[in-house]
């Protein structure tokens, strides 16, 4: 039996590699597409797109409307307070929800985190699998060298037209950074540097570049004295991220609330 999806920021540039995704996926079916209300006045996705092989499937502005439909929705709007809002409705309707919308605050991540006990819901900042396996790595070379003198340091590099700064795979990996060091992030964290003055011991730098095309790149560095160690992912398309996106969301659809599920949990990592 096939996963019944709804696609929330279908028209966007993740939205549409996701549909791309999941339609070319035997066990997904597309059953809706969520869209602000300037977007959403086609009301067929097919034509929205230009694409006959959506033809059929709603598009609409009304979340609850098509959320209904699913049996998952997968959560990629621009904006955190829309993620959220569709998160609440699709709770209440008992659906399962895959949010990789990024540039939520801490109340907002912690208002997941309470919906998470409601229905089946999964959060990540990142869902390539590359992605993934470097917040583990980070983890682990963390631990090993925290105590060794090592300096850590954390450089994002995104295409012009990203919106949150730093991105949530950079502040993903600052958490996880934070927690093996015992700091909480926001006494360490450095978001980029002016003026006079050394590096503090603690310190934990956090940059941000902006340009062209670059789907995304990140690179944590850890500066020791004779020797660094850079660990860095580079994405070349966004179809990583679209295909683990839909792997999160065949995952999720016969999980049971409890917890804020991440990849790690989707990966076994």
């Amino acid at each position: 039996m096939s996963v019944k999806v709804a696609v929330s920021g279908a028209l966007g540039r993740m939205g549409r590699r996701i549909l791309n995704i999941a339609h070319a996926d035997p066990e997904v079916e597309i059953v809706g597409a969520l869209e602000s209300p300037k977007n959403a006045r086609e009301k067929d996705l097919g034509k929205a797109l230009g694409d006959n092989r959506f033809n059929g499937i709603p598009l609409s502005s009304n979340a609850e409307e098509i959320i209904s439909k699913a049996d998952v929705l997968i959560e990629f709007a621009n904006s955190p307070e829309a993620a959220i809002e569709h998160a609440n409705i699709a709770a209440d309707l008992g659906k399962a929800v895959v949010i990789g919308t990024t540039g939520f605050s801490k109340e907002q991540l912690k208002e997941l985190e309470e919906l998470a006990l409601k229905t089946p819901l999964l959060f990540s900042p990142n869902m390539s699998l590359g992605v993934n396996l470097l917040f583990r790595l980070v983890q682990i070379a963390t631990k090993v060298l925290k105590d060794k003198d090592f300096d850590i340091e954390i450089m994002e590099i995104h295409h012009r037209f990203k919106k949150d700064a730093p991105s949530g795979t950079a502040m993903r990996l600052a958490e996880i950074i934070a927690q093996e060091l015992g700091k909480p992030l926001e006494e360490i964290a450095v978001y980029g540097r002016k003026g006079h003055y050394e590096r503090a011991k603690d310190d934990l730098g956090i940059m941000t570049l902006r340009g062209g095309d670059v789907v995304g790149e990140h690179t944590v560095y850890f500066f020791g004295f004779g020797e660094r160690l850079e660990l860095t992912h580079r994405a070349t398309s966004r179809d990583i991220f679209a295909k683990g996106a839909v792997t999160a969301a065949k995952w999720i659809a016969d999980k049971r609330p409890g917890r804020l599920y991440n990849m790690f949990d989707v990966l076994g990592l």
